[in-house]
């Protein structure tokens, strides 16, 4: 297991300057940012970005929620209950994306949690930035095994990652009230109780055996390990050495 450094004094300000130090001249440098289903993984690549780019950085995000196989395609597979674990991924088209987009604009695929799916409308296409934020699972086996620079690893307790999923679920739960489309609307005949009950069962059926068979080993081989508090704070950043 790779050894890592302490940090004293963990902030995001400290994190962007490690990132840096890391980057020197590269660019675009790419980013990989994981952790468990709802550690915060998209809140936390906004946040950077936003502290980057007031550094003067040219930042972009993408997600690999994108290179998911539509519902679709894993549904023929038998994967549809497996979305999110590394079988369900287009791992060649995600490398091939960060490949491209070292040499020029590349297209990225884009994902729609509220109807659950690839949505075709969200495909981007995004020029090389100074760095390019790449969040989502899918990156357990390292940063050299997809052609990233650098991988950060967003860890936390999971008693506190159960509840902020549960809250997610509950979320999209609420929002589908007066949107037949949404994936959630199929929940809305639920009382609140009964769709967190729900919730957990989905955590504890898919989401954690997922994160201890196969998310947690992108912890092992991160450059960087950010730990987080009950409340999303950064408690604790180790740095590999």
């Amino acid at each position: 297991m790779t050894q890592l450094a302490p940090s004293l004094a963990p902030s995001l300000a400290d994190l962007a300057d490690r990132i840096l130090a890391r980057r020197g001249a590269r660019s675009p440098f790419l980013v990989g940012i994981t952790g468990a289903v709802a550690a915060g993984k998209s809140t936390f690549a906004a946040q950077l970005e936003q502290l980057l780019g007031a550094r003067g950085e040219t930042v972009e995000i993408v997600s690999t929620d994108g290179f998911l196989m539509s519902n679709a395609a894993l549904e023929a597979k038998g994967l549809l209950m497996r979305k999110g674990f590394p079988e369900s991924y287009d791992v060649n088209g995600m490398r091939a994306a960060l490949a491209a987009i070292r040499k020029g604009p590349a297209e990225f695929p884009g994902y729609s949690h509220v109807i659950y799916d690839i949505d075709p409308t969200l495909v981007r296409r995004v020029n090389p930035p100074g760095l390019l934020l790449v969040e989502g699972l899918g990156l357990q086996d390292g940063a050299a095994a997809l052609g990233l620079d650098l991988l950060m690893y967003l860890d936390a307790d999971e008693t506190d990652v159960a509840r902020w999923f549960t809250e997610r679920f509950v979320g999209l739960w609420r929002g589908a009230e007066h949107d037949p489309a949404s994936f959630y609307a199929r929940f809305r005949h639920m009382s609140e109780a009964e769709t967190r009950a729900f919730a957990g069962q989905v955590w504890r059926g898919v989401n954690l055996p997922n994160l201890r068979e196969n998310i947690i080993r992108a912890r092992a081989a991160a450059d960087l390990v950010v730990t987080k508090g009950p409340n999303h704070e950064i408690a604790s950043v180790r740095e590999s050495t």
